[in-house]
């Protein structure tokens, strides 16, 4: 699959395109629509399923040197506000203030980030680092692990990620359960 054959299938789902767009016109710094909500809508266009089938969320990453909790609550309510009308859960997440609630909540560090490709690149599984932004001229495509996973609906491990077998187990559990055609590769070293 090439990236803009990626882009097209992740673009029919007219929620991820209003996402973009909004995100497009907020001009909110570095931000990205990412992870799931792209790779599940392709995986529903190769099985010729509902668009949205198993989306649970829709993921926005976005970098901002404020790191104050106001701050990204004030984004967050704005962006609800400005995309509630798609009906679809919102998770927008400032890449500069994860390391401060990470540890936290998962029990496991986090490095400070410099960028929100930085978060993408920390996702649990290879075929979730993929985010897409509008452009002037288009698209932005991030995708370090490209798109041969996608495509071939394979789910691995990513090794650079904070990695957690269980974490790994129950995920790839509801995949399977929704998309019985995935092939999930094993989480052991």
């Amino acid at each position: 699959m090439t990236r803009d054959e990626f882009l097209t299938a992740a673009l029919r789902n007219p929620a991820n395109q209003a996402i973009a767009d909004e995100l497009h016109r907020r001009g909110l710094p570095d931000a990205w629509l990412v992870a799931g909500c792209l790779m599940q809508t392709v995986w529903n266009v190769l099985t010729n399923r509902p668009l949205d089938h198993g989306i649970n969320d829709y993921d926005i990453f976005y970098f901002d040197p404020d790191t104050s909790w106001e701050a990204e609550d004030a984004v967050i309510r704005e962006l609800k506000a400005r995309l509630g009308h798609l009906g679809v859960a919102i998770e927008a997440r400032n890449q500069a203030r994860v390391h401060l609630w990470y540890p936290g909540k998962h029990g496991l560090p986090y490095p400070a980030l410099a960028r929100s490709s930085d978060g993408i690149d920390r996702f649990l599984t290879e075929s979730t680092r993929i985010g897409i932004r509008r452009n002037t001229r288009g698209y932005d495509v991030y995708a370090p692990s490209g798109f041969d996973d996608v495509a071939g609906m394979i789910v691995r491990p990513n090794r650079t990620s904070n990695f957690s077998a269980a974490n790994y187990a129950a995920k790839t559990a509801r995949w399977k359960a929704l998309w019985p055609e995935i092939t999930v590769l094993a989480a052991q070293c």
